[in-house]
């Protein structure tokens, strides 16, 4: 891997998980801490990161956690219409998990001004905990687990146990990338156990991702395309990336049709 190629991935790290460790990094892209140092120091040069005890953490975060934002707002007009087909596939009285991510709060929005009643919502998001704890409509349960400041995120092997025993009808599943050759894939290592427990509790799971992400790797694969059973994306997906799906069975829901 390049060095150009690797400082990105250690941003795309940070977006997610706020901040690491000079030695995880060095064991996670196999180099040298040197080479990490290194690394960092290029970064907080250009404004982009912070070094502190033996690691680096991304730069505004406390702002941005202060102020409940997320920080991937990017095709906010794709995910607005990927959450407004979701609630073709929701109904009243349901059970739905909604993962952490910019889509799925979309979805949290969307579900809060809908009318849908009686709606059993589980989350591993603290923000779509808040936007949708306050209405009466909905039984919102949080899972436990370690905080994740950047996606205001709960992950790791605690928020994996909540999910285990469950049953649910639906999934709401985000992702980083699609890969065509490794299948879903995220920044954050802590996460995949967390994503495939989701999976495991729910009887039907629909990605939720725009086109963007088609075609594109992050750093850890949770796993095949076939661990899903629907993608509800946007109508800029390529004729190319729609066999791919159709191959490995999951079917594909575009938002404006």
């Amino acid at each position: 891997m390049l060095p150009n190629q690797r400082r990105e991935r250690i941003i795309e790290l940070l977006k997610e998980d706020g901040a690491a460790k000079v030695t995880d990094l060095a064991k996670i892209f196999k180099v040298t801490e040197v080479t990490i140092r290194q690394d960092l120091e290029k970064m907080e040069g250009e404004g982009l990161v912070l070094r502190e005890h033996g690691g680096a953490y991304l730069k505004n975060m406390e702002d941005q956690v202060k102020n409940f934002s997320l920080i991937h707002q990017e095709n906010l007009d794709k995910k607005e219409a990927i959450a407004q087909k979701c609630l073709d596939f929701i109904n009243d009285g349901d059970s739905i998990i909604l993962d952490s991510g910019s889509t799925t709060t979309e979805i949290a929005k969307k579900i809060k001004t809908s009318g849908l009643k009686n709606l059993t919502v589980i989350t591993n998001a603290l923000n779509i905990a808040l936007m949708l704890g306050t209405d009466m409509k909905t039984e919102v349960i949080l899972t436990g687990g370690e905080f994740k400041p950047p996606t205001l995120s709960l992950t790791g092997q605690k928020a994996a146990d909540f999910f285990k025993g469950l049953s649910v009808q639906k999934l709401f599943l985000a992702t980083a990338g699609i890969s065509l050759k490794t299948g879903l894939t995220y920044p954050s290592i802590s996460d995949l156990v967390v994503k495939k427990a989701m999976i495991d509790a729910a009887e039907i799971t629909y990605l939720v991702a725009d086109s963007s992400k088609i075609g594109k790797s992050a750093l850890a694969s949770l796993g095949a395309l076939g661990l899903i059973d629907y993608i509800i994306t946007d109508n800029y997906i390529e004729e190319k990336h729609l066999s791919v799906f159709k191959e490995n069975d999951v079917e594909v829901i575009l938002a404006d049709q």
